[in-house]
């Protein structure tokens, strides 16, 4: 294959991405199929397929390049020069924003993020691995500059995200509206305490 095939292929994959999360904003995941996504392309169903084997394919595609903004800014934070601490509340809270923004005030990719879940695609597996992941490289530089104690790395990250699940799960953050909460803020208050330097006795 050359080039130029392979990159008409990538364009070709992208534009089916950039439709189909365009039609399931406007009519809903489940209510958009294949043929919907074919007709905005002016193509056939059966090209389409070519690039996706399924329908499931092209809905964990949508679902990949939405994880995957989350993860760009997040390690864009985790990259930034200064002390661990400050970074890792913008990195929590940004996952929240972000999550918030694209999930909860969106009813209809409130639902594609719902049965993604329920069929447990392996795409959002991932992106909850890569998540846990970053929090443990900025908590493993709070542990270098002093700032943070976590002998278990690992499980410090596992505890911190399994902590702010109330914050990065779409289905959650939407029932939590308007009930009794703490802030994000004060829940990262809370396990910074846990993650600080024990004081010697």
């Amino acid at each position: 294959m050359t080039l130029v095939s392979e990159h008409t292929e990538t364009d070709t994959r992208e534009r089916i991405l950039v439709v189909a999360e365009r039609l399931f904003r406007q009519i809903g995941y489940q209510k958009t199929t294949v043929a919907d996504i074919a007709k905005e392309l002016r193509m056939s169903p059966a090209n389409v397929y070519r690039f996706f084997d399924s329908k499931k394919a092209i809905h964990e595609g949508v679902a990949r390049v939405l994880m995957g903004e989350v993860e760009a800014e997040a390690r864009r934070i985790v990259a930034q020069p200064g002390p661990a601490k400050p970074r890792l509340r913008e990195l929590l809270k940004t996952i929240n924003r972000m999550n918030s923004e694209r999930y909860v005030g969106d009813a209809k990719l409130h639902e594609m993020v719902r049965i993604a879940m329920e069929e447990d695609w392996q795409v959002c597996d991932t992106h909850i691995q890569c998540v846990t992941g970053l929090i443990a490289e900025v908590i493993a530089q709070g542990v270098a500059s002093g700032e943070f104690e976590a002998p278990d790395l690992p499980q410090a990250a596992l505890c911190t995200c399994t902590g702010m699940i109330r914050f990065f799960h779409p289905e959650m953050i939407a029932q939590a509206v308007n009930k009794p909460s703490a802030t994000i803020d004060e829940m990262v208050d809370f396990l910074f305490r846990a993650l600080e330097p024990r004081k010697a006795k």
